[in-house]
């Protein structure tokens, strides 16, 4: 008896055969995937300064949930830490902020609003 593995049947993640831009334009997506780290960026934007600290009280999540959830962040660039013990800083990257908002734009601004499903 054969077992086929669906995600195993998939590859890994395939990435190499998407563009650079497809690529980042996909990692930048992240950022917004999880309605955790919607909350976050939306928290760190209305504060308009560096938040050090009070995330988790903020957002009533485990530490260890938005730890996690602003590794992610800093992994793909849209927000910025600094660490100044005890306490770590985070504040939205004004450049990659302007990146994404260019990337999904332009996706988002490419249909003309024509489709072949009626």
């Amino acid at each position: 008896m054969v077992f086929l593995c669906y995600v195993c049947s998939m590859g890994v993640t395939r990435t190499e055969i998407f563009t650079e831009q497809q690529n980042r334009i996909a990692d930048l997506a992240k950022a917004f995937s999880h309605p955790a780290r919607v909350a976050i960026l939306q928290l760190l934007i209305a504060r308009k300064a560096c938040v050090c600290g009070d995330l988790v009280d903020e957002l009533e999540l485990a530490q260890a949930t938005v730890s996690q959830h602003l590794k992610e962040l800093k992994r793909i660039g849209i927000i910025q830490g600094e660490i100044n013990p005890p306490r770590v800083c985070y504040c939205i990257n004004p450049a990659v902020w302007e990146e994404a908002r260019r990337a999904f734009g332009s996706i988002l601004e490419s249909f003309e609003g024509v489709t072949c499903c009626n």
